[in-house]
């Protein structure tokens, strides 16, 4: 018997999900996890990426998105799942991180597709849950999915939404893990601690952060990285491609809550169990009209931030690109390899090449020397 992990956002989340994983596997207070703490966990997410990884417009990739899918109890149209392997291919011109996610993280991941609206996906997880044997456990990296849908940082509230409602749906119990509040950008740490108030967080050790480090040598994942470094003891500012993020000792923490309790937190989730839109597109509206944020456009209608001109990592040595990265971090102590590849003129496969040049193995880059504490007596 083992639980089903749902990573909430998509993206680069498949990566904090198994922290999670391998943390709540060791925890001795988790019995059902802890009986078979070295199983590789069934993660289940959406093909949902950033624009530079996945040029393709409208919303996650489905099914008909990719070749090579494991397709199990008849598939997503026949009341089953699919599962990704190394071998599974996007479609072009679509682009996924997922295939090489599978062939680098010790978990099987399975493909959330919610083309076919609410009802399909929450059929979907159930089948997911009935294969794992156990309950179903959300991992959000960053908190959003316990937004309120009016604060200012928000930019995705859709995805997180729309798994909390089609896991109400399953009727099977449910519990939601918010990895390193605040570490996404869009809602503040000390807001979601507030929400947060009253659960008991776990914090991973490192050896549950390493099994995603061959993964992070290479995913242009920001939240995960951040949380990741945040379990190996980094703190301070980082800059992001979006933001400046604050690693505070809060932030390795792994904090559980009951299903319904997030669900209250959620008007987008509570809206699409209680409208049960029938299509992806109708529930993206319910998103919109709540939050005013586009469901399916908000993260490939926003414009990067323009790279510098270079002469590609080739010509690139360590001195010039840390003089480049200590101006584009902004006074920062670390800077995420998404956002100082992007600020050398690289794209996001340039990543593996840029840490060689900068000598780096680290989730992220410290840019400035290590705070040291304070002598004793």
């Amino acid at each position: 018997m083992s639980d089903l992990y749902i990573a909430a956002g998509g993206g680069g989340d498949p990566l904090g999900t198994l922290i999670a994983a391998r943390a709540l596997a060791a925890d001795p207070a988790d019995p059902v996890d802890a009986a078979e703490p070295a199983r590789a966990p069934l993660i289940a997410t959406y093909a949902w990426e950033r624009p530079e990884v996945d040029p393709a417009a409208g919303g996650p990739l489905g099914e008909r998105d990719f070749d090579g899918l494991v397709h199990e109890g008849g598939g997503i149209r026949g009341g089953g799942f699919a599962a990704v392997t190394p071998a599974t291919r996007a479609r072009p011109p679509a682009g996924s991180t997922l295939p090489a996610l599978a062939g680098h993280l010790p978990a099987r991941l399975l493909l959330l597709d919610p083309a076919r609206g609410l009802s399909c996906l929450s059929r979907q997880i159930g089948a997911m849950a009935e294969a794992a044997g156990g309950r179903i456990r959300i991992v959000d990296i960053g908190g959003d999915i316990l937004t309120h849908g009016d604060e200012p940082g928000l930019c995705s509230p859709f995805g997180d939404a729309l798994t909390l409602a089609a896991c109400h749906l399953t009727g099977i119990p449910t519990t939601v893990h918010v990895a390193g509040p605040g570490l996404d950008g869009e809602i503040g740490e000390r807001l979601l601690l507030e929400r947060l108030a009253g659960c008991r967080p776990l914090v991973p050790d490192r050896e549950a952060a390493a099994a995603a480090a061959r993964a992070l040598a290479w995913h242009p994942s920001e939240a995960s990285a951040l949380w990741a470094a945040a379990v190996h003891g980094a703190r301070g500012t980082v800059r992001t491609a979006r933001t400046v993020i604050h690693l505070t000792d809060t932030s390795p923490g792994l904090y559980p809550l009951p299903l319904p309790e997030a669900l209250a937190h959620n008007p987008v989730a509570r809206a699409l169990v209680a409208e049960h839109p029938a299509t992806l597109a109708s529930a993206a509206d319910v998103s919109h009209r709540l939050t005013g944020i586009p469901g399916l456009e908000s993260e490939r209608t926003r414009t990067p931030r323009q790279a510098l001109p270079t002469a590609g990592i080739a010509f690139l040595d360590r001195d010039t690109a840390m003089k480049a990265l200590h101006e584009a971090a902004d006074g920062t102590d670390h800077i995420t390899l998404r956002h100082a590849a992007r600020s050398l003129g690289l794209t996001w496969t340039d990543i593996p090449a840029l840490r060689a040049v900068l000598m780096t193995d680290a989730p992220l880059l410290r840019l400035t020397p290590q705070r040291m504490p304070p002598p004793r007596g």
